[in-house]
């Protein structure tokens, strides 16, 4: 029997959501788990999501794809003086906080990890990926810098070869998925008062978690009506990977702000 297919948008260091949505989707040795990448920073428990990410590899396969905030931490772990102050200012310290200190605080097992993200993952029907691809790009042909940095644009061209493109990066105000034609965004802004997100692809079904340890699950023809922000035009990321030498440009993703809670939402488990 086939097992099932699941993605996960930016976890962001929000361990105690990614605790609770492993729990709600019950992965098995069948099951291949799709990290979208930008598992670090910002969110409070970078250091246990790693660690949760590394235990469920011993349930079902765990395919990591590299992230640009992955990125900027093994640039900094590798190279302090280049990358260090860049990543702080685009949420590093929060993560080297979840280790209780500086830069050798981190385990070497953690930046294997890390090390052992791809650029995207190619199956029969989708295409998985951080942040975007260019069309008329061969997949492994595809700038790095876009698959990790650059924000989807409010209007999107379907895959050349018509496999549906499941991404992250580009933080949906609504704290939904963004559906349009051959594509799926899932970052839906756990960091950002919003939710963590699973989507089983075969099934599209929706699963999400936040660090309230809330659940709620639907399918993605509905997520529409599970919106709780006005969806507006998101504010793009830096294009390029910011530099020591430019300044290290701040972080210009959108911020959210909590709003009342949507319907058909589960209890936080004792």
């Amino acid at each position: 029997m086939a097992g099932r297919t699941f993605a996960i948008g930016d976890i962001h260091g929000c361990d105690y959501a990614l605790d609770t949505l492993l729990k709600l989707i019950q992965p098995t040795r069948l099951d291949t788990v799709v990290v979208l990448g930008d598992v670090v920073d910002r969110g409070p428990g970078t250091r246990q999501v790693i660690d949760q990410l590394l235990a469920l590899r011993a349930t079902c396969e765990v395919v990591l794809i590299l992230g640009n905030h992955d990125q900027m931490m093994l640039e900094a772990a590798e190279n302090p003086a280049i990358g260090l102050r860049s990543w702080l200012q685009h949420g590093g310290n929060a993560t080297l906080f979840s280790y209780g200190g500086p830069l050798e605080a981190i385990p070497p097992r953690h930046l294997e990890f890390l090390r052992s993200g791809i650029d995207l993952f190619p199956t029969a029907s989708e295409v998985f990926v951080h942040a975007n691809l260019a069309p008329g790009v061969p997949l492994y042909e595809q700038p790095p810098t876009l698959l990790r940095w650059t924000a989807l644009d409010e209007t999107l061209t379907p895959w050349d070869d018509g496999r549906r493109v499941i991404c992250g990066h580009t933080s949906q105000r609504s704290h939904v998925p963004r559906v349009e034609a051959g594509w799926v965004c899932i970052d839906t802004a756990c960091c950002r008062g919003g939710w963590l997100t699973a989507l089983d692809v075969e099934a599209d079904l929706v699963y999400q978690a936040n660090d309230q340890r809330r659940t709620r699950q639907f399918s993605l023809r509905d997520a529409a009506a599970y919106a709780t922000v006005e969806t507006r035009a998101e504010q793009p990321l830096p294009q390029v990977p910011p530099t020591d030498a430019e300044g290290a440009n701040a972080d210009t993703t959108a911020t959210d702000s909590p709003d009342a809670e949507p319907p058909a939402e589960s209890a936080p488990p004792a």
